[in-house]
C-alpha cells in the first residue's frame, strides 16, 4: 500500500463526508437507544459562514460525534432562520440597485422577490457547514418560514392571545429608523458616545402668554432637535431655585409655543440645570411623566428619522442634521446659552446599528410577568444548567426585571400577524379571513371576508425561533394535539450551544415556550461560548477587515486543523483570541499523527513477543486509562478546550515521542507481533478519543492502520472505556521518563553527540 509522505486534507475530507452521508450515519430515527439531541442555533437564511459559526458548530459537532460513539442515538437538527429585518434589508437594497422602490410594490410582489432571494442564498451556509464536517441529520433540515413552522407561529399567537398574554396597545417602543420597524428592548445595544450637552433658554410667560419678567428658564439636553415636541418643562416641587415658576409657562424657542411648567419628583435637582424638558413622544421617562400629568404627545419624527410637519422647522431634514441646524437657529435668535462636551450611553439597533429612537407606537406585546416564572425557577434550581454558571446571575437579573415583549415588526418578510380588522377598526385574532368572519359574528358584528383587512405587520423573528426545540419535531402540539413520536423521543434536547449575547433574545424565550407548551425544559444544559476576537481583543468582522474567511482557512489548514485551532483556547464563557497559528498548530498535529502511522506501518513484523517492551506497554496502558478518565470528566464539565489540550499532549508526547520511541525496533530489525498488535490497539483507542475533534484525519488513519470490513468505520465505532490504572506501572514508566529526560539534558549541556 502506498502511503503519502504528508497528510493532504483535500484528498480525504470530501471523500469521507460523502461516505458518512451515503451510509446514513448522521440520520436519526427513534429507536431503543437513549437519544442525544441538539438543535442548531439557526443561522440567518441569507448568511454565510463566519468565525462565530465555526466555533459554535465545531463545539456542537464534537459533542454529537462523541455521543454517537457513546451509544446514544445522536440527532443534530440543522436549519435556518428567516431573519426578518436582515433579509428584508438585503432584498430592499437589491431592489434599489435595480431601480425599484419597495413602496412601489404590493406586499405580494415584494414577497416574490424575498422568496427568490431566499431560494438563491438560503442553503449556502448549510453547505459550508458540511465542509467543516458538521454531522447533522440533513434530512431534518428546517426553515422557520416552512409551512408547518409558519403554521405553528400562527397557532401560538392565537393561543397566547386567547389566554390573555398578548395584547395590542400604544406604548413607548424602540424604533429603528433604518430598519423602519420597532424592535424589542433586548435588540438595543447601548454604548458610550460623544455628544454635546446643549443649554437652551426658554422665555417664561403667564397663562395669557405675556412675559413675566423672569430671567427665563434654562434646560439642558443632548437632543435639541426635539424641543419642538416638548409639551412641558418640569421642576422638582422642593427645588427652592424655581419656586417662583410654579403655575407659569415656558415658551419654546423657534416655534413660540407655550407649555406649562409642572412639578414632579422624578426631576433630579442636582443634574443639569434642575429643569427638565418633557417630550413624551421621544423619551420613555418623559412619556411616564406625561401620563401622570395628562400631557399631549407630539411626534415630530417620520419613520425614517426625518422631521415631519409637526416640527414646524427643519421639516424633511434628517434628525442629526436637524440637531445641528436647531443649534444654529437657537444661537441666531439668542436662545442658545452654551454647549459642553458630553458622553452618554446611546442605544443602537442590534440589527442595523442605527441609533434607535424612543417612540410612541401602537404595537403588539406579549405580557412577560407570569409566563416567565417557570423559566426563571428552573434555572435557579439547577434543572437547567448554564455552563459556565457565572451567567446565572445575569439571567436572573433580566428575568426578574423583564418588560413586556414588543412582538410586532413593521416588515413584510416574516410571519404576518393573524389579526383582522373591519372598516370601523375593530379587530379579531383568527387563523384565516373565514375564521375572522365567524369571530366577528360571535361578537355580534356582521362583516364579509372582502371587507376585512389583515394586519400589515410581521412578528419578531424570535417569536418563531423560540419554538425551535419543539417545532422542528412537531407542530401539532401548538394546536393542542398530543406530541408525535419524534417529539416524545427527542424532547427535551440534551444541550444548547450558543453565545451569551442571545441568552435573552433566544435562550430564555425557548425555555419560556418549553414550559408553556410542553410543561418541560427544552434542554438540560446551555453551553455558552465566547466571542471570536482578534489578538487585539476586537470582535471579528468584515467591516474591520480582521476576520479570515473560514473556507480559506479550511483550504489552507484542513477542516481538522481549523477545528483544533478554534478549540485550543476557547473555554466556555470566555472569548477566544484567535490567530491563524492555532490552525497551523492543528495542521502540524495532523502531520505528527500521519507520520506516526507511517512509522508503525513501515515496521516489519515477526511472530513472537519481546519481554523487553512489557514495561513500556504497561506504562502506556496505564496512561491511556488515566487519560480516558480525564477526558470523560472533562466532557462531563464541558471543558472541551482542556480535553483537547489533554489529548494533544497525550498523543504528541506520550504516544509519539515516548511509546513509539520505546518500542520501535533497531534500524533494519523487525518488531514482534505482540508489541505491534498492542501498539495498533493503543493507536485505535487514541483515534477514538480524538475523532470527535478531528473526524476526517482519524477516519483516514483508522482505515490505514489495518484492513477493515465494510461498515467498520470510526464515525460509528465505540468510545473507549477506561480500565483500572496500574499505578505501579505508571510510576515505573514516569520514573524512566524522568531519568531519560535528565540524561538527555546532561548530554545537551555537555554538547555530546546523540551517537556517542
Amino acid at each position: 500500500m502506498h502511503i503519502a509522505k504528508q497528510y493532504d486534507p483535500s484528498q480525504v475530507e470530501d471523500k469521507w463526508y460523502r461516505h458518512w452521508t451515503r451510509r446514513g450515519y448522521f440520520r436519526s430515527v427513534p429507536d431503543a437507544r437513549p437519544p442525544y439531541t441538539i438543535v442548531i442555533p439557526p443561522p440567518n437564511v441569507t448568511g454565510v459562514l463566519h468565525m462565530g459559526h465555526m466555533l459554535n458548530n465545531t463545539i456542537q459537532d464534537v459533542l454529537v460525534r462523541r455521543a454517537r460513539l457513546m451509544g446514544f442515538n445522536a440527532c443534530w437538527v440543522p436549519g435556518t432562520d428567516h431573519a426578518s429585518i436582515a433579509t428584508e434589508a438585503k432584498v430592499v437594497a437589491k431592489l434599489k440597485e435595480q431601480g425599484i422602490d419597495k413602496k412601489d410594490l404590493t406586499r405580494e410582489q415584494f414577497l416574490e422577490h424575498a422568496w427568490d432571494w431566499t431560494h438563491k442564498h438560503g442553503g449556502i451556509i448549510l453547505e459550508q457547514l458540511k465542509k467543516l464536517g458538521a454531522s447533522c441529520d440533513w434530512d431534518r433540515t428546517a426553515f422557520t418560514m416552512n409551512d408547518a413552522l409558519s403554521g405553528a407561529v400562527t397557532d401560538v399567537f392565537i393561543d397566547l392571545y386567547r389566554k390573555g398574554h398578548i395584547y395590542r396597545g400604544a406604548r413607548m417602543v424602540n424604533w429603528d429608523p433604518q430598519g423602519l420597524t420597532a424592535i424589542s428592548d433586548d435588540e438595543v445595544n447601548y454604548r458610550e458616545a460623544a455628544s454635546k450637552m446643549t443649554y437652551i433658554r426658554y422665555e417664561v410667560v403667564d397663562k395669557s402668554g405675556k412675559p413675566t419678567g423672569d430671567e427665563g428658564v434654562v434646560i439642558a439636553t443632548v437632543r435639541p432637535e426635539t424641543i419642538m415636541a416638548d409639551t412641558a418643562v418640569c421642576i422638582h416641587p422642593d427645588d427652592p431655585r424655581y419656586a417662583h415658576l410654579k403655575g407659569k409657562f415656558a415658551r419654546i424657542p423657534l416655534i413660540d409655543r407655550d407649555i406649562p411648567i409642572i412639578e414632579d419628583e422624578y426631576v433630579s435637582m442636582d443634574f443639569g440645570t434642575g429643569c427638565l424638558k418633557v417630550t413624551p413622544a421621544h423619551d420613555p421617562n418623559d412619556y411616564e411623566i406625561g401620563l401622570r400629568h395628562k400631557l399631549p404627545v407630539i411626534d415630530i419624527l417620520n419613520d425614517n428619522g426625518t422631521l415631519n410637519e409637526k416640527a414646524q422647522v427643519c421639516v424633511g431634514m434628517d434628525r442629526f442634521a436637524a440637531r445641528r441646524e436647531v443649534v444654529r437657529l437657537l444661537e441666531e435668535v439668542g436662545h442658545l446659552v452654551k454647549q459642553e462636551d458630553y458622553r452618554s450611553n446611546v442605544g443602537f439597533s442590534e440589527r442595523t446599528d442605527a441609533v434607535i429612537e424612543p417612540r410612541l407606537s401602537t404595537q403588539w406585546f406579549l405580557r412577560m410577568d407570569t409566563i416567565t416564572k417557570p423559566a426563571l425557577d428552573n434555572v435557579l434550581n439547577g434543572n437547567i444548567q448554564l455552563v459556565p454558571d457565572k451567567f446565572i446571575n445575569t439571567y436572573r437579573h433580566w428575568m426578574e426585571n423583564v418588560r413586556d415583549w414588543c412582538i410586532s415588526r413593521q416588515l413584510w418578510w416574516g410571519h404576518r400577524i393573524p389579526a383582522w380588522y373591519n372598516e370601523a377598526g375593530d379587530y379579531v385574532v383568527a387563523k384565516s379571513a373565514e375564521e375572522a368572519v365567524q369571530a366577528f359574528a360571535e361578537q355580534g358584528i356582521t362583516v364579509s371576508q372582502e371587507a376585512l383587512r389583515q394586519d400589515e405587520d410581521a412578528l419578531d423573528t424570535w417569536f418563531s425561533s423560540w419554538l425551535w426545540p419543539i417545532s422542528v419535531f412537531d407542530t401539532g402540539v401548538f394546536r393542542g394535539e398530543a406530541p408525535n413520536a419524534d417529539l416524545k423521543y427527542y424532547y427535551p434536547t440534551a444541550i444548547l450551544v450558543t453565545a451569551p449575547e442571545i441568552l435573552f433574545f433566544w435562550v430564555a424565550r425557548m425555555i419560556i415556550a418549553g414550559y408553556e407548551y410542553m410543561g418541560e425544559k427544552p434542554f438540560s444544559h446551555v453551553y455558552l461560548h465566547g466571542i471570536v476576537r482578534d489578538r487585539q481583543g476586537r470582535k471579528m468582522s468584515k467591516s474591520l477587515g480582521n476576520s479570515p474567511d473560514p473556507l480559506d482557512l479550511i483550504a489552507q489548514y484542513g477542516a481538522d486543523g481549523v477545528r483544533m485551532g478554534m478549540l485550543f483556547s476557547s473555554p466556555a464563557g470566555n472569548d477566544l483570541l484567535f490567530e491563524e497559528k492555532l490552525c497551523e498548530q492543528g495542521r502540524n498535529f495532523a502531520n505528527k499523527l500521519w507520520n506516526a502511522m507511517r512509522l508503525v506501518k513501515g515496521w516489519e513484523v515477526v511472530e513472537g513477543e519481546n519481554p523487553d517492551n512489557a514495561p513500556a506497554l504497561a506504562w502506556f496502558e496505564a496512561r491511556l486509562n488515566q487519560t480516558i478518565r480525564q477526558v470523560d470528566q472533562g466532557f462531563e464539565q464541558y471543558a472541551l478546550s482542556e480535553v483537547l489540550k489533554t489529548l494533544y499532549s497525550f498523543a504528541w508526547d506520550d504516544f509519539c515521542a515516548w511509546l513509539l520511541e520505546m518500542v520501535k525496533p533497531e534500524f533494519g530489525k523487525p518488531i514482534d507481533r505482540h508489541t505491534y498488535n498492542r501498539v495498533i490497539s493503543f493507536f485505535e483507542d487514541l483515534l477514538r478519543l480524538l475523532s470527535p475533534f478531528v473526524p476526517f484525519l482519524t477516519e483516514e488513519l483508522w482505515h490505514l492502520l489495518r484492513d477493515r470490513a465494510e461498515g467498520d468505520d470510526l464515525a460509528i465505532n465505540q468510545w473507549p472505556k477506561a480500565g483500572e490504572v496500574d499505578l505501579k506501572a505508571l510510576q515505573l514508566g514516569e520514573a524512566a521518563r524522568e531519568v531519560i529526560t535528565k540524561v538527555r539534558d546532561i548530554r545537551n549541556q555537555n554538547q555530546l553527540k546523540p551517537k556517542d
